[in-house]
């Protein structure tokens, strides 16, 4: 069952209503769109655009997150797995391709463990590294380049922020992830470098999703998939050493490495980044999106 919303559609999951954008693009391979967080929105507008040009592009506000009410609470890796599963249900999708930009990286890794035969590719762009003690490991390695990016006073604004927030508190994980993204955004030009999710953030979401990852068993190497891989990370993105995983995991991918730029290539060097999502996805480009 499904409501319609304005344009677009509340996709229902059991437990939640997914809150969905659609590109549509008649005749056309689906992508659909897996943002970071967990729990905080994200404006991936501009790649849904670009990819639209010869793609199909499906949307949605993870559960619990935004437009997406999740009331029961639950942030297991299998709902998440379903809320896809029901996306795809709903528009009749036997196959599709993945996008998935940092916790979104992850996301679609998770999946992809349990249904490779849905996917038609996979983009993972600064994914985060692993399930596990590797999810502790990713999560050290971003305290460490947060630490190295804030002044004095902003480190501590965001350690106490997020001890705030994991006891529950919305407005702390807000202040920290606006400070999160001033970090990742500093030395780019990029204009009111806070904007891109500085509302609707939510503790409960961020909180359980969290410790789901962390009760999460290790995810398994996928040495020859079926479907292209692509991992794309900045040259100055904010994971250390825990890409290695990454790489273990997926020994066929191509891993590329876009220059002058951090978490959001699309912002800081959106003329190398949208050529990998041309060469990706086979879509003739030229110059920046």
């Amino acid at each position: 069952m499904s409501v319609l919303v304005e344009n677009s559609v509340l996709v229902e999951n059991k437990d939640t209503k997914l809150f969905t954008t659609v590109y549509p693009n008649s005749g056309k391979q689906t992508v659909i769109l897996l943002h970071g967080g967990p729990g905080v929105p994200e404006n991936l507008e501009p790649i849904a655009k670009f990819l639209s040009q010869q793609y199909q592009v499906i949307y949605f506000h993870q559960r619990g997150t935004f437009n997406s009410p999740c009331p029961s609470g639950s942030y297991r890796m299998d709902d998440y797995i379903s809320d896809i599963d029901s996306i795809a249900a709903h528009f009749g999708l036997q196959q599709f391709h993945l996008f998935g930009h940092s916790w979104g990286g992850l996301y679609a890794q998770i999946y992809a463990a349990q249904r490779q035969d849905k996917l038609l590719s996979m983009l993972l762009c600064s994914p985060a590294s692993g399930t596990g003690w590797q999810w502790a490991e990713t999560v050290m390695e971003v305290s460490k380049f947060h630490k190295r990016k804030s002044t004095l006073i902003e480190w501590l604004a965001m350690v106490k922020n997020a001890s705030a927030g994991m006891l529950g508190s919305n407005k702390a994980y807000l202040k920290f992830n606006i400070q999160f993204f001033i970090n990742c955004n500093k030395g780019y030009g990029v204009a009111d470098p806070a904007r891109l999710m500085t509302h609707h953030v939510y503790a409960k979401p961020i909180n359980r999703t969290n410790l789901s990852l962390l009760l999460h068993s290790r995810l398994p190497g996928l040495p020859d998939p079926d479907f292209k891989v692509t991992v794309t990370y900045g040259d100055d993105d904010i994971y250390g050493n825990s890409p290695k995983y990454v790489r273990a995991r997926y020994p066929t991918a191509d891993v590329i490495t876009i220059p002058g730029s951090s978490h959001f290539p699309w912002l800081h060097n959106g003329e190398a980044f949208f050529n990998v999502l041309a060469d990706h996805y086979s879509i003739n480009h030229q110059g920046n999106a």
